[in-house]
């Protein structure tokens, strides 16, 4: 999803589901499923990232295999990756190879509070910081097309704009190329590093995307998308010899719609259209071969296409997902990618380009887990309040019936603006596994239905989509298999936010509530944003309101100012670091709920942000749900 909202809760907690259809009385003993404990689902491997070495022989990961997130070089030829970093604490994520030898470049942050720095790891093994200081947030903005510069953004300068910085390949020696004293957001910067996109946002629904030339640095940005009433924009990629800029935009429909703008001409033209929003769209480094996909009912469909024979390129024998993560080899010989399924973690494939032969280079999933003990969800939609259609994904445990009911949960995404998608999730499998049935909605205002449903959550957070989920509920009580007198309500950041505005303002909608890093005070929070995201505060502000405008309705809307109505057993999960949802928000709703005499029980994890990166510590909460569900939920303990 490419719209303008600023993610500022969203750590969009990913969900796994497919389509499907099985909602008919069952009358037959479910079949016999193995139960595993949450380690065995969070053993599964991670992977990450995917960049050619030099002579092409290998590809620049990242992976958790040891419990935190460390860079890799794996073979294409197939074999067992090869750590090249070993942090126990920080996780790395490896961002590339240098085009000519075999240095890379890596992002690390400090605890989980999101300040990343950009590394350089030698040859010999010695790690320099390209980034150094206090207090300040870098990332990598791509390589220059000589392969002799590359470019990173930063808000050293100044701690609420970025920056952009041309680093000397050779010995890291660097100049300022782009000074933001506007309060732009950076986008992109085009392979000879002659263009900057940059964004202006206007509010959540509006913004506009201009050119810095660098042949005319003191002249003022182009303005690329003059347009008329509320429209989105972003930056896609440019094309490889830098004479066109590939953008999505809504202006033209409910859809993100591909277009091209001519940097010598001026002129828009429409390159690619669906019936949902086109979200990505690159190329190889001479442009042989372009990449798209498309955001399709909470699934991703890809596309590769021979641009040089006007076809797309097959596909077949790889297996069916969610494909994502695309790199071309320099050589345009080689694409490497990531295939994600409900019942099997991304793994890494790569595709020879001109033989069509393809190979896997992961096993993600712990040998442990039989696949009969994992599901599927597939794709429902359920009538809300006002009749209004709201999509979601259902898992139904191996073990329901009609004769053995089983428990529920309404599962929230982050956001506001996020979307609940199809792929592999441990905590999903974990809960379903131990008999827990899970509606992920997508209630109106998340992404990928339109603009229209994006929005109708505007500065009606805590009341519609509220409904939204309330009315889900109600949906999963008609299902002869779920027990409908048990039902909670989970989720994270923005979703955690809707856990507690759920046991607060209609305290009897759910039987308890699972909020996992949460919004509880509005005020506070919208107060306390972090400084690299001044440049989106206009949009977070029309998303949700201004703090200093609208004290009243951002407290009507905050649940620690009704904490006092509170009666249901709450679980609160919490990073000492968050950045975005300070600890101070979880730490005053569980007062409070205690306060009331009602079960809360709290666990803090010292060494984590806005979300959990550690397996141990995910593993951890994961097993906590469980423990507190069975208490709550399936046992039905209030007191």
């Amino acid at each position: 999803m490419n719209r303008t909202r600023m993610g500022f809760f969203g750590i969009c907690l990913v969900l796994a589901w497919a389509t499907g259809a099985c909602l008919h009385v069952t009358q037959e003993a479910p079949p016999a499923v193995p139960v595993y404990d949450a380690a065995t689902f969070f053993e599964t491997t991670t992977y990450r990232g995917a960049s050619f070495s030099a002579d092409e022989g290998s590809l620049l990961i990242s992976s958790d295999a040891t419990g935190v997130f460390n860079a890799y070089r794996i073979p294409l030829a197939g074999g067992d990756p090869e750590p090249l970093t070993q942090s126990q604490s920080d996780s790395i994520q490896a961002v590339s190879w240098f085009p000519t030898d075999d240095r890379f470049l890596y992002t690390a942050d400090q605890g989980g509070n999101e300040l990343n720095h950009l590394f350089v790891r030698e040859s010999d093994g010695s790690v320099k910081d390209l980034t150094p200081g206090e207090n300040l947030k870098a990332y990598f903005t791509g390589w220059r097309r000589d392969e002799q510069a590359f470019f990173v953004s930063s808000n050293e300068r100044d701690p609420r704009y970025f920056d952009v910085y041309e680093y000397q390949a050779k010995d890291y020696r660097r100049t300022r190329l782009f000074e933001n004293r506007e309060g732009w957001v950076v986008s992109l910067v085009s392979p000879d590093g002659r263009w900057i996109v940059l964004v202006r946002v206007h509010d959540n629904s509006n913004n506009d995307l201009y050119l810095w030339d660098r042949k005319s640095p003191r002249s003022a940005p182009r303005h690329v998308t003059p347009h008329e009433g509320q429209a989105t924009y972003s930056a896609l990629s440019f094309a490889p010899d830098g004479s066109r800029l590939f953008y999505g935009t809504d202006a033209h429909g409910e859809f993100e719609q591909a277009w091209s703008y001519d940097l010598g001409s001026g002129q828009h033209e429409p390159v690619l259209r669906a019936d949902w929003d086109v979200s990505r769209l690159e190329f190889s480094r001479n442009g042989r071969y372009r990449v798209t996909t498309i955001n399709q009912d909470g699934a991703t469909a890809a596309t590769i296409t021979d641009m040089q024979r006007g076809e797309p390129v097959s596909l077949e024998g790889l297996p069916r997902g969610n494909y994502w993560g695309f790199e071309f080899s320099p050589s345009e010989n080689w694409a490497a990618f990531y295939i994600d399924q409900d019942r099997s973690p991304d793994d890494l494939f790569v595709l020879n380009l001109e033989t069509g032969e393809s190979r896997r280079l992961t096993q993600a999933l712990n040998p442990a887990v039989e696949g009969s003990a994992l599901v599927e969800a597939e794709v429902v939609r359920y009538p809300s309040f006002d009749e209004m259609e709201i999509p979601a994904f259902l898992y139904r445990p191996h073990q329901a019936s009609a004769l053995q009911r089983v428990p529920a949960l309404v599962w929230v995404h982050g956001g506001p603006g996020g979307q609940n998608r199809s792929g592999y999730q441990a905590t999903i499998q974990h809960l379903v596994n131990h008999g827990y049935a899970v509606l992920a909605v997508n209630n109106r205002g998340s992404s990928g239905y339109g603009k229209t449903f994006f929005h109708l959550d505007d500065r009606k957070h805590g009341d519609v989509d509220l409904k939204d989920c309330i009315w889900g509920r109600r949906y999963l009580e008609k299902l002869d298999w779920v027990d409908g007198t048990r039902i909670g309500i989970i989720g994270g950041s923005y979703g955690g936010y809707m856990v507690a505005a759920a046991l607060a303002f209609e305290p009897d909608a759910f039987e308890v509530g699972i909020d996992i890093f949460g919004v509880t005070n509005w005020l506070r929070t919208l107060q306390s944003i972090p400084p690299w995201w001044e440049a989106g505060r206009r949009g977070l502000y029309a998303e949700l309101g201004d703090p200093s405008q609208e004290e009243e309705r951002l407290r009507a809307i905050s649940p620690l100012f009704h904490a006092d109505r509170i009666r249901k057993p709450l679980l609160v999960v919490q990073g000492a670091n968050d950045p975005r949802v300070l600890q101070v928000e979880s730490d005053e709703i569980v007062d409070a709920v205690r306060r009331n005499g009602v079960p809360v029980e709290y666990v803090v994890f010292p060494d984590e942000g806005h979300g959990f990166r550690k397996r141990a510590n995910r593993i951890t909460a994961s097993e906590r749900y469980v423990q507190f569900l069975e208490r709550y939920l399936r046992g039905g303990q209030s007191e």
